[in-house]
């Protein structure tokens, strides 16, 4: 964990750049800090601080940190997702699991006055296309705070033998810079491995779990993966939770669907489908609907038919098979 004289350090460097966002990330850090060494009236009197200077600055002054500069902008793909929790479908349990971590964000001042920490580190696990990534983007979007995507299996192959240079300047960021930093692909890092390239891999792994404990609660570190099976065990201990995701059943699916048709979905009926979603994750359902859709507009119908949909999902299947 950063050391005092670290956290004042990036408050000058900040309130020299007049990074505002980035003097105010820090300053929560020192009372998270002072709240867990148990002096929570000074924590409450540097938050109370914090919240009156926010107030009455003006907001010419506020320094935008949605765009990383320098090496970081090598590093991660930046993006400002607008999307909510009702355009996911998924299981109850997993909604749950989602609005839990939301609510915890919202309300993580109070948590860190007390010396609890805000959920912060989730593990994304489940088959390509059934809503990791989009998840991470529900939570940016319902936030209101940008979403840093790094593409990791990139990153490996780009700067072997920098990687763990590379993710401490990723890792800084999530302590400067308020967001939900996806580390997409993440079992290119936490594979089990065999053969030459086993001990660099574990140094960047040890780095990585490194950097993943020492995160700051005031961002959203998200790891996604296809493979669970693969991933060294000893890192679902590391995560605050673990999201599994499967592909949709029949009415998961029926909903992915309509929605994705909208209008274009009047007095279509979209019962005993089930044959024809079978095996299909989200994003091939999203695609199917798609199609079927340009079908029905480029003939001129106003609304997709039943014999429109199946042949797109058809062709999707046969698609995702090949």
């Amino acid at each position: 964990m950063a050391g005092l004289g670290e956290h004042i350090t990036a408050m000058v460097r900040s309130h020299a750049a007049g990074d505002d966002a980035a003097f105010y990330s820090v300053a929560l850090q020192v009372a998270a800090r002072e709240a867990r060494s148990g002096h929570h009236v000074l924590a409450g009197d540097i938050r109370k601080a914090i919240d009156a200077s926010r107030q009455t600055m003006p907001s010419a002054n506020v320094t935008r940190l949605d765009q990383p500069r320098g090496d970081l902008a090598d590093l991660v793909e930046t993006t400002h997702p607008e999307v909510s929790l009702r355009d996911l479908v998924a299981p109850a349990e997993l909604i749950g699991h989602i609005k839990q971590v939301i609510a915890e964000q919202r309300q993580r001042h109070t948590l860190l006055e007390h010396g609890f920490a805000p959920a912060h580190r989730l593990l994304l696990e489940g088959p390509p296309g059934t809503g990791k990534t989009m998840t991470a983007s529900v939570l940016a979007s319902e936030l209101g705070l940008a979403m840093y995507t790094v593409r990791l299996d990139g990153l490996l192959s780009k700067y072997m033998g920098e990687t763990a240079g590379k993710l401490r300047l990723v890792f800084d960021a999530v302590a400067q810079r308020r967001g939900v930093y996806l580390f997409d692909e993440f079992d290119a890092l936490g594979a089990n491995r065999t053969g030459n390239d086993v001990g660099e891999a574990r140094r960047i792994l040890n780095s990585f779990l490194v950097f993943l404990e020492q995160a700051s609660p005031e961002s959203i570190v998200v790891a996604a993966t296809n493979h669970r099976s693969i991933l060294d065990r000893a890192l679902f201990r590391r995560f605050d939770a673990v999201l599994t995701y499967d592909l949709p059943d029949p009415r998961q699916a029926v909903s992915v669907i309509r929605s994705r048709l909208g209008s274009l979905a009047t007095g279509l009926s979209l019962a005993r489908l089930s044959g024809a979603t079978l095996g299909l994750s989200h994003a091939d359902l999203v695609k199917a609907a798609e199609a079927a859709a340009k079908s029905a507009l480029m003939r001129g119908a106003a609304s997709v038919t039943r014999d429109d949909l199946t042949a797109a999902l058809t062709l999707r299947r046969q698609a995702s098979i090949g």
